[in-house]
């Protein structure tokens, strides 16, 4: 017994005297940061060589591009603003195609535990009447389908599956500028909360710090529109009328969101155009949602609605969109918002930016060194064609859609907005065509362009038909021409050539193993 308690002491012994070594170690470490911070005023230097990639930023597509090429081997250094949970009240639905493109990624367990909820489609509300559209999921034999969450949790899950890996480390600290020599990036300077300055080397510098980002003007020529903004409002312990469905209400002037984002509650997003709206401190914004907007909410959501008005917690962002018109930098890339962003209408922004997540990893793998850093920028150049099918058809679609569904004085718009609404109601092809273009799931330039006059000659016929007349006829030519002015602005901002020329790989030829 008496040998047996000895044999405890020394262990104890052990364990405290190389803990208090580790305690000592890493205070001394930290101690010597600080100095040397303190006593020369110059910025800590992480050594050369210990980092392969910089990620600036651990959002959507920071994180998952930390854990895809953490996984294949490269050392990876996060540096994130906060690293605390967020809530946004944006990036709260993943259509299916960004589901496909977690799977492919290895990410689909982050929608687990955090009370996801399945999306199998939407319905369309116009002046009393509603329709169904399904997701063309037909295809596939696996859960696939859209999720909808609140992103914080999204976003918490995909840090911590990132930081499991062991050659990625995730640091918080604001990124203050690029460091740059002889015209090529190499690597960052940026501040711990602590107020430590410290500069980071790597070959390469991989930009995904958001909307906000004020990184970008270095590396891309940035066009920022804002034609409008979200009003935000989460309805609770209520019913949609169409469960598991997104909920998109063509009001005046413009469309009203509604899905829900856990089992108890409904985020509605009410979109306001223009660079001006009712402010919400004085109260002009509740005065507007209650008398302009809760009339044309569903009823089975409108008291749910008003009380969430009531209750005072609205929250307001401009909706911002910036066509991807790079300028290639040795050294550095863009992702994610900070290099593209689109009219949240579609939710498209996150399959996006999972799917540039993928090419870039794809485009990686077979590097041994990145260190010739314009061999790289030359070789990444592919980026931005390789991308174009997926990017440029939901970036299209959104600022199409958003156009073709808000309310216009002129009779030709609101003739296209008709014709739009009746004709996806046809359901089949008419409907599975535009959806799995909005899904991300058949990223097609072509179909899109063909969908989009299906829909204005459509709206011709119901003009012409049964007896036309010479006022009809001109409306109908003002119906095309509109819709001409609508999507082909939106395609020479995108690029058409590439679009057209761009090899179009839907997300379910990639995977066959789905079927």
């Amino acid at each position: 017994m008496e040998l047996r308690i000895l044999e405890q002491y020394i262990l104890g012994g052990a364990i405290a005297t190389w803990l208090g070594f580790a305690l000592i170690y890493v205070l001394g470490v930290k101690k010597t940061r600080q100095e040397h911070h303190e006593q020369t005023n110059q910025p800590f230097v992480v050594p050369t060589g210990a980092t392969d990639v910089i990620i600036v930023g651990a959002g959507v597509a920071g994180a998952a591009l930390a854990y895809s090429l953490g996984k294949d081997g490269r050392r990876v250094l996060v540096v994130e603003r906060d690293l605390g949970l967020q809530d946004r009240i944006v990036g709260e639905l993943l259509q299916p195609g960004g589901y496909l493109k977690l799977i492919h990624l290895g990410l689909e367990d982050c929608v687990d535990n955090i009370d996801a909820q399945k999306v199998f489609g939407y319905a369309l509300f116009m002046d009393g009447k509603s329709t169904k559209l399904a997701y063309p999921l037909e295809k596939f034999t696996r859960d696939v389908s859209g999720r909808s969450f609140h992103n914080g949790r999204f976003v918490q899950r995909m840090r911590d599956k990132a930081a499991t890996v062991s050659n990625v480390r995730l640091e918080q600290g604001t990124v203050t500028s690029l460091i740059e020599e002889k015209g090529s990036v190499k690597g960052v300077r940026y501040k711990t909360r602590a107020g430590l300055d410290i500069t980071a080397h790597a070959p390469l510098t991989i930009v995904c710090d958001g909307c906000f980002s004020n990184l970008r003007r270095g590396l891309c020529k940035p066009e920022v529109d804002i034609p409008s903004s979200f009003a935000a409002l989460l309805l609770k312990n209520c019913e949609a009328p169409y469960p598991n469905h997104g909920h998109v209400i063509l009001a005046d002037p413009s469309p009203i969101l509604c899905y829900r984002i856990s089992s108890t509650e409904i985020r509605c997003l009410v979109d306001i155009p223009g660079k001006k709206i009712p402010s919400v401190g004085n109260g002009d914004m509740a005065l507007h949602l209650k008398m302009k907007v809760a009339p044309q909410i569903p009823p089975e959501l409108r008291c749910s609605f008003v009380a969430a008005v009531d209750e005072g917690s609205i929250k307001t962002m401009a909706n911002r969109s910036m066509p991807a018109a790079p300028q290639p930098t040795p050294g550095a890339i863009l992702l994610g918002d900070s290099f593209n962003m689109r009219h949240p209408l579609t939710g498209g922004g996150m399959t996006v930016a999972l799917s540039d997540v993928e090419i870039v990893r794809d485009l990686l793998r077979p590097l041994q060194n990145l260190n010739d850093s314009f061999a790289l920028c030359k070789h990444l150049d592919s980026f931005y064609t390789l991308r174009k099918p997926v990017a440029s058809t939901i970036n299209t679609l959104a600022g199409a859609l958003y156009k073709v569904f808000s309310a216009s004085p002129d009779q030709a718009r609101t003739e296209l907005r008709q014709a739009c609404f009746d004709y996806l109601s046809l359901g089949g092809m008419f409907s599975n065509g535009p959806i799995a273009l909005l899904s991300g799931l058949n990223p097609k330039p072509s179909s899109l362009v063909l969908h989009f006059f299906s829909v204005a000659i459509f709206g011709v016929g119901r003009l012409l038909l049964p007896f036309p007349s010479l006022h009809r006829a001109w409306l109908g030519v003002r119906l095309i021409l509109d819709a001409s002015s609508i999507i082909f602005p939106i395609l020479k901002s995108e690029g058409a050539a590439q679009m057209v020329l761009s090899p179009s790989n839907p997300s379910y030829y990639k995977s066959p193993f789905l079927h």
